[in-house]
């Protein structure tokens, strides 16, 4: 019977035995586990019977017998490995098999790496390329990466223009876990693009916001679709600006459906999410989630009606119960890490997010109602947002801010806020709520853009 002390035991008895063994278990589950166990190869291993199992029908097998040449470490088996890195069938296996060239570190093997810099596969490509950059700054090495800026492949560009073309500047003046005095806990009845002129670059932590929808509210009126996008481009452009490197900006949205003039015509669908997302990616900033807000289906306007009447088909339109979360990160070459060390150890401590958070990116949350304002965020929504993605005492800015959902979580949860409204009555809605308990907790600034543009002067 195999079993992991039978192999590491059989395998301090000598040279042959273990090539004995795969003799004797030639299935592919029994093989697999062989090798998987071999554990710390001695230098005098006999690896002999190792090739044979490089035509192995099973992919495993052939993962398993090139990861032991990577523990062998010997430069006889370059050319091994070479073969198997360019003519496998299994993206992992030659994945792999790169991998174990590059940790070799060798001349004769830096040459293949340069062979392989030309393959079909961009993931194989950037192995060869992780096995080369430790000899960055190798003349002939850097000459051989450097072109690859103009590579096909999105993933293989962005490994070159880190590693060699990026300046790793920042243009905060400021501690990346600080922001400014007289941002904080401030609402600026204005429009929010003409206030993000005002405000410095990297000035924010985290933006979640749901932007007006096309022509669905009597405040969210533009002349056409394309315009309405235009908008938001400008909008989301000018908070990438202000945000701090490499942090995040979480946008609710969904599609939305203008209806038909008569029953003579159609009405019509926007897919907001699908269509920003281009734009967004385009300024600069780089997806990272979808999550998914499910409502229950009493909450939401019946669209099936027609159809459970009829049953014929074509004329299906589903009740849409789900809502848009879109989780964007602005560019850098810098890692999570580098964020999170910005912060001193009490503060990550106090951060930390609780037991019963959410595990998957469905959320089901009930939707809110207000009298004032008709798209209200749930609370319980903002401080998952909120929690998920910033530190305490970070600033979080909402650019349409409506009814300040945003601004008073934020602040139950130990963080400021920045709030931009344009419209005049949930600025004062805002305003009232103060005497109600909505922002008397810490002291909070409600300024026009003018009163706004004075107290940065």
């Amino acid at each position: 019977m195999l079993t992991k002390e039978y192999i590491r035991d059989l395998k301090s008895n000598g040279n042959g035995a273990i090539g004995q063994l795969v003799k004797d278990f030639k299935d592919s589950r029994s093989l697999t586990f062989i090798l998987e166990n071999l554990g710390h190869l001695p230098k005098d291993f006999d690896g002999s019977f190792l090739p044979n199992l490089l035509t192995h029908k099973n992919a495993s097998v052939r993962l398993w017998t090139i990861k032991t040449f990577g523990k062998l470490n010997n430069e006889e088996y370059l050319s091994t490995l070479e073969e198997s890195a360019i003519k496998d069938t299994d993206t992992t296996v030659r994945r792999e098999a790169v991998s174990s060239i590059g940790r070799m570190r060798s001349k004769k093997g830096k040459q293949i790496l340069f062979e392989i810099l030309d393959d079909a596969d961009p993931k194989v490509v950037c192995q060869a390329i992780r096995g080369l950059l430790v000899f960055k700054g190798d003349k002939e090495v850097d000459e051989h990466l450097q072109p690859l800026i103009n590579h096909q492949n999105e993933m293989v560009r962005t490994v070159i223009y880190k590693e060699f073309f990026a300046t790793h500047k920042t243009l905060s003046n400021q501690p990346h876990c600080e922001s400014y005095d007289y941002l904080k806990n401030v609402i600026v009845n204005g429009d929010t693009v003409e206030t993000m002129k005002l405000l410095q670059d990297e000035s924010i932590h985290l933006t979640f916001t749901s932007p007006p929808y096309y022509n669905a509210r009597d405040y969210s009126i533009y002349p056409s679709y394309k315009n309405y996008l235009e908008f938001l481009e400008e909008v989301f452009k000018e908070v990438y600006r202000i945000t701090k490197e490499g942090r995040f900006l979480i946008l609710n949205t969904s599609p939305i459906i203008i209806a038909r003039i008569s029953r003579s015509h159609s009405s019509k669908r926007y897919p907001i999410p699908f269509d920003i997302h281009p734009y967004l990616v385009e300024m600069g900033w780089e997806f990272i989630d979808d999550i998914v807000w499910l409502k229950p289906e009493a909450s939401v306007k019946n669209r099936i009606g027609g159809f459970m009447q009829h049953r014929k088909p074509l004329g299906y339109k589903p009740n849409s119960v789900t809502e848009y979360l879109m989780v964007y990160r602005k560019s850098t070459e810098k890692l999570l890490d580098w964020n999170i060390k910005q912060y001193d150890w009490d503060t990550i401590l106090k951060s930390k997010v609780a037991d019963g958070y959410e595990t998957t990116n469905v959320w089901k949350i009930d939707p809110c109602f207000d009298k004032i304002h008709s798209a209200v965020f749930p609370v319980e929504l903002c401080k998952r947002v909120i929690q998920y993605y910033s530190y305490k005492g970070d600033l979080v800015f909402d650019p349409f801010g409506g009814s300040g959902t945003v601004g008073k979580t934020a602040k139950n949860l130990g963080r400021h806020f920045l709030l931009t409204e344009k419209d005049e009555t949930y600025f004062k809605y805002m305003r009232s709520k103060k005497s109600t308990g909505m922002f008397d907790k810490f002291p909070t600034k409600f300024l026009t853009l003018k009163e706004f543009k004075e107290t940065i002067k």
